[in-house]
């Protein structure tokens, strides 16, 4: 072979290695599924920064794959080819809980996925229905466990349904302050704020941004977020772990593509999506949804879904909760 075939094959194949690169980066549309129907507040922060990006990334499209409680679409992510192609949602649903709550997974959350990063933290917040906790003399947490345990088994809460965000975060509660409150499981989330509001329940555990709306007229009362650190949205409002050391459980989402995807594309991606978290635009916002963007490395994001994967291991398997 002489020097210029050498140097041709040299070039086909620096080329051909750096293909998904410049596909991630322009010419080609990048897929970002979000597991959940449109609409919600996880497709709109999707469809926000697919928008921000479009400068540094090309076309970012939303395809929307709901179903299985989000397993649907991260399935779809983690079996696409690891071009940088196709992105997706990972949720705390997805890459948390799920693993736990369903028999048998179609991916492994684990392994299946390479992490680019965090993008939103949404507190929830223990809320009562504003007239109980009136009737009942609650204001603050300690008064909600000194009453649990002055009158057992007389409070109750609902949620969305067994081994929803709100009965996790419930079982939670009530086995850190040695409590304990019947579980009303409803059929989605609303419904089950529908009986709080009505005051079929005492109390619920309910993202903010649900919440908001209803502890702003006064119809709910805000007792404490599930932040490590009080939510800004809600800086009046203390925390769960004022109270209860260490208690910490909040819904979040982020962007990962499917494991095999090169370190390189991995980081042009988490460059480009982390300086759209970061803009006023995008900030203001996820402000008006009760959202914190959070930015920051795929190595970091890694670590914290791998640390909220075995939290939720511990939760679900207290709670004896199935699917399937």
């Amino acid at each position: 072979m002489n020097k210029r075939h050498i140097l041709c094959l040299l070039a086909a194949t620096t080329l051909a290695a750096g293909a998904p690169i410049a596909n991630a980066q322009s010419g080609k549309t990048i897929r970002l599924v979000v597991p959940y129907a449109a609409g919600g507040p996880i497709d709109v922060t999707a469809r926000v920064l697919a928008e921000r990006v479009k400068d540094s990334l090309g076309t970012v499209i939303i395809d929307n794959k709901p179903g299985a409680g989000g397993n649907i679409g991260a399935d779809a992510v983690a079996k696409a080819a690891p071009d940088g192609l196709t992105i997706g949602i990972a949720a705390t649903a997805t890459h948390a809980v799920n693993p736990w709550l369903y028999s048998k997974m179609p991916f492994n959350a684990a392994a299946d996925f390479a992490p680019i990063t965090q993008m939103v933290r949404v507190p929830n917040v223990l809320v009562m229905n504003a007239e109980t906790a009136q009737r009942l003399k609650i204001n603050t947490l300690a008064d909600l466990i000194a009453y649990a345990k002055a009158n057992p088994a007389k409070l109750n809460y609902g949620s969305g349904g067994n081994g929803s965000a709100g009965h996790l975060a419930g079982e939670m509660f009530k086995k850190e302050a040695g409590i304990f409150a019947v579980h009303i499981p409803y059929n989605g989330g609303n419904p089950a704020q529908l009986a709080l509001l009505s005051g079929q329940v005492d109390f619920n555990f309910d993202n903010l941004a649900t919440a908001a709306p209803n502890i702003r007229s006064g119809k709910l009362k805000a007792i404490a977020v599930t932040t490590a650190e009080r939510s800004s949205a809600l800086p009046e409002v203390p925390t769960v772990a004022a109270t209860l050391k260490g208690f910490a459980i909040d819904t979040w989402w982020g962007l990962v593509a499917p494991a095999g995807t090169p370190a390189d594309v991995v980081t042009k991606l988490n460059q480009a999506f982390v300086a759209a978290l970061n803009t006023p635009e995008t900030k203001t916002r996820f402000a008006s949804l009760l959202a914190e963007p959070v930015a920051n490395t795929p190595e970091q994001f890694g670590a914290f879904m791998k640390s909220e994967l075995a939290k939720y291991e511990k939760v679900v398997k207290a709670t004896g909760a199935k699917v399937d």
